[in-house]
């Protein structure tokens, strides 16, 4: 399993501490149960923010992902 990148602890990071500001200013609670919920939803939505960021890619990869370069065709004058 490979480790997380700087860039997807960072995004993760946000999104957890924004959007928990964002629903618990919004939604006004006050009780223990509505700040847990929003907490596991928030943590939930980082964790997801977190894994669709794309990895970066090796150059092995790139060159698989491409396959075999085309060769230049040119145009004949006839």
């Amino acid at each position: 399993m490979p480790r997380p990148t700087a860039a997807q602890l960072a995004y993760g990071s946000f999104t957890v501490i924004f959007s928990t500001l964002a629903m618990l200013l919004l939604s006004q609670t006050s009780s223990g149960l509505g700040i847990a919920v929003i907490a596991l939803a928030a943590l939930a939505l980082g964790l997801l923010v977190a894994m669709t960021v794309p990895l970066p890619r090796t150059r092995a990869a790139e060159a698989a992902a491409q396959g075999a370069p085309e060769q230049e065709r040119v145009p004949t004058a006839f």
